[in-house]
């Protein structure tokens, strides 16, 4: 039986997720082509495209896509003598977009990023993914061996708190990638032809007191809850260290997060990565990071953030003091760090007056 009423009509259209809540930035050097890939999950939104390098050069964006464009120039005009704390000829430049954003999720993706599909072929909308992810309770207190219980077919197994299923706020959502995996420089020359093709259905709240490798290129992340944090530290141009400016921010939201019992998932989504790097440019920008990092790990498993800590910006000034005091030892340029640590908080918070981050996650001042 037809329903004659409904006969031939055109589905109504769905408003896509967070639409005026959410800004896509992306760091580039180059025409964002890869773009039309993404237009059916994208177009929607507003993009930030932070373009690094020659301010002189002109990035073309496909037509469709509302976006707003900064260069160098436009970061100098706008910081000031604080632009110094954005890196330059590096992807860590694409912290300056969320600085500027005014929504209250970030979504941010390199121009290497292609559409992922799943085992049954589908195309996988990866900021959709990300979005629930966010909107959804984290569990870092106590680990659920069904993974996420809030994702539809799974719960509570057997055995889980009752007083700690209503889990904490998600701030961090942390996708994954195919093929081309994100390696190192020594395991990229080692495994030069390895690829990811394992889809895992999974998707994992982080455990307080455990730190993760965060990777920049398929993240997203509540601007309100921990945007002050999600700084991507000084690297490329005229610094000794590369590559490792997700890994900083990473380190750095997590203890942050496990002080303001905040949430980070990891897993789900998937996007297909396509350009492997250069494993010898590669090798150059992070050895001297290969080093340092076994002793920037033990020190941010130690770090404890005094009570009185309850903002993000009161724990990233107070982590920036104990940067300086541990870490300058291993190498002066430590102590830079800390110095633009406390100038990236300044600058947030003059372009930032009065934002959600100033708050506890309970909303209590």
């Amino acid at each position: 039986m037809v329903d004659t009423a409904t006969a031939g009509a055109k589905p109504t259209p769905t408003t896509p997720l967070l639409k005026d809540e959410l800004d896509i930035v992306i760091p580039t050097i180059r025409n964002l082509d890869f773009l039309e890939m993404w237009r059916p999950f994208f177009e929607p939104y507003h993009l930030i495209i932070v373009q690094d390098g020659d301010p002189s050069k002109t990035i073309k964006v496909p037509d469709g896509f509302d976006y707003e464009l900064y260069n160098r120039n436009d970061i100098n005009r706008i910081l000031g003598p604080r632009s110094s704390c954005i890196s330059f000829k590096d992807s860590a430049c694409r912290c300056f977009g969320y600085m500027v954003s005014k929504k209250k999720y970030i979504y941010t993706i390199d121009d290497d990023c292609f559409v992922a599909k799943d085992p049954s072929g589908k195309q996988i909308n990866a900021l959709e993914q990300h979005i629930k992810n966010l909107l959804y309770p984290s569990t870092p207190f106590f680990f659920n061996t069904l993974y996420d219980p809030f994702r539809e077919g799974a719960d509570f197994v057997r055995g889980y708190p009752f007083s700690l299923r209503e889990g904490v706020p998600t701030a961090v959502s942390h996708g994954l990638w195919l093929n081309i995996p994100d390696y190192d420089a020594p395991t990229q020359l080692v495994k030069p032809l390895e690829r990811n093709t394992r889809y895992v259905d999974v998707v994992l709240t982080i455990p307080k007191g455990t730190l993760f490798p965060m990777c920049g290129m398929n993240l997203a992340f509540d601007r309100d809850l921990i945007g002050p944090a999600m700084y991507f530290g000084l690297m490329g141009d005229g610094q000794p260290i590369g590559r490792y400016d997700d890994m900083w921010a990473g380190w750095c939201i997590k203890v942050i997060c496990d002080h303001l019992g905040l949430g980070v998932k990891t897993g789900l989504p998937y996007i297909w990565h396509s350009k492997a790097s250069n494993p010898f440019v590669n090798l150059r920008k992070e050895y001297k990071g290969i080093f340092w990092q076994e002793e920037i790990i033990p020190f941010f498993q130690g770090v404890v953030l005094p009570k009185d800590c309850t903002t993000v910006q009161k724990c990233y000034v107070e982590l920036s003091k104990q940067v300086k005091e541990k870490l300058s030892k291993v190498d002066p340029y430590f102590d830079k760090l800390a110095d633009a640590m406390v100038t990236w908080i300044e600058a947030w918070d003059d372009l930032n007056p009065a934002t959600a981050s100033d708050k506890l996650p309970n909303g209590k001042a």
